[in-house]
């Protein structure tokens, strides 16, 4: 049953001030975009692809480079490299079953995408399964340390101007 605008989100008959979405694995799955521009630069280094893959998804790109990364590597261009790769791929990023209906009956205030993707590569993945941009993104730049730290949960919170232990938390690995 749609709920109508403007109450309170209710999820398994409990009421919550807001939802918080992460983005990858929780709205969407751009897995296969990941994989294939993270093999890319991982072969580009003489990396192990698949070690590199297993720790890579809802991280940073900066700090997937830090890690793998060779010794003075210049993480900025690195990162830039990645992100240029990222935003000319969406062949392969879906929607999460029953996203589109459950977001389309929130009311935009009470709802926001928390991120380790930078602002233009959520917006770009978000609009091309046909999301509704949320009002309140938080993303990678938004943040001093990325996932799995809660910090851009706890600023979303906040930008709705609802403590966090009211919010339900959508996400798809464990939080520090």
């Amino acid at each position: 049953m749609p709920m109508p605008a403007n109450l309170s989100p209710r999820f398994q008959n409990r009421t919550y001030a807001a939802f918080l979405f992460d983005m990858d694995g929780t709205m969407l799955d751009s897995s296969a975009v990941v994989e294939r521009t993270w093999r890319a630069w991982a072969n580009r280094h003489g990396i192990n692809p698949d070690d590199l893959l297993e720790s890579v998804h809802g991280v940073r790109s900066e700090d997937t480079i830090r890690r793998f990364g060779p010794v003075g590597i210049d993480v900025a261009e690195e990162a830039a490299w990645v992100l240029k790769a990222e935003l000319s791929d969406v062949e392969g990023v879906v929607p999460i079953a029953g996203i589109k209906a459950l977001v389309a009956d929130l009311d935009p205030a009470a709802w926001a995408v928390v991120t380790s993707a930078p602002r233009a590569l959520a917006a770009l993945r978000i609009h091309s399964v046909g999301l509704p941009m949320p009002k309140t993104l938080i993303a990678a730049e938004d943040v001093k340390q990325g996932k799995p730290n809660p910090e851009g949960f706890l600023k979303a919170a906040a930008r709705l101007g609802v403590p966090i232990s009211e919010c339900l938390v959508f996400e798809d690995s464990l939080l520090a």
